[in-house]
């Protein structure tokens, strides 16, 4: 395994601008998401369809694990697709295409293992039934539907979240505001309807958010 901050420091010298620079090498550095979506995927070599895949860091993090399947990203900013395609084109990623939409209208046409990450809480409850039932659709039998997410809690975790992602709002790094954040009720009801087992655990690694790791296999 290559060194996580060898990894972290490459793929972050493909960006330009400070704020991308720093973000990309901060969040390979300190955020669980990567590995953990790694060790989902290490095993598999379907097409990767990942939704909200921002500047397509995941893709690039796969490539650099040695993870060799195709990668389709989509996201609706399109700065960050801009950007993520100068950053693969810099770095030489092959099997890489990001392309911009909005996950709340259609998803490109895939078959194989989808990531849902950190973007479910800027939908509508009546908006997140709907992308994890059309993500699911996507998902191959045998493969993994694989979703980050804060859930709705109690707790000093959960304010920091919804604090964070109104912060990312303030700062223009999303463009919306977090609008309603889902519950474990929501995944398991929805997908296990759908044909798939669900497991939910918590994935805060050394950070303060309430986030969980949602993945649902679908049945064969």
């Amino acid at each position: 395994m290559r060194d996580p901050l060898e990894i972290a420091q490459h793929i972050s010298s493909l960006c330009t601008g400070k704020w991308n620079t720093h973000y990309t090498r901060s969040k390979l550095k300190s955020d669980p998401l990567y590995e953990g979506v790694y060790n989902e995927l290490e095993t598999r070599s379907e097409p990767l369809l990942d939704i909200g895949c921002g500047m397509g860091i995941l893709a690039l993090y796969l490539r650099e694990r040695g993870w060799s399947a195709p990668v389709v990203g989509f996201d609706y900013d399109t700065k960050k697709i801009l950007d993520g395609k100068a950053l693969i084109d810099r770095g030489g990623y092959q099997d890489i295409a990001l392309s911009q939409g909005d996950a709340r209208v259609d998803l490109p046409d895939h078959q194989g293992d989808v990531t849902i990450l950190d973007i479910l809480q800027f939908f509508e409850l009546e908006e997140q039934k709907k992308l994890l039932r059309i993500a699911g659709q996507k998902v191959a039998p045998g493969g993994k539907l694989i979703i980050r997410s804060g859930i709705k809690d109690n707790n000093l975790r959960f304010f920091i979240t919804w604090l964070g992602d109104l912060l990312a709002k303030v700062t223009f790094w999303m463009k919306a505001a977090p609008t309603h954040y889902p519950t474990a009720g929501l995944f398991k009801d929805t997908l296990e309807a759908a044909g798939f087992t669900v497991t939910i655990k918590p994935f805060w690694g050394n950070t303060p958010f309430n986030n969980y790791l949602i993945v649902a296999t679908k049945h064969v």
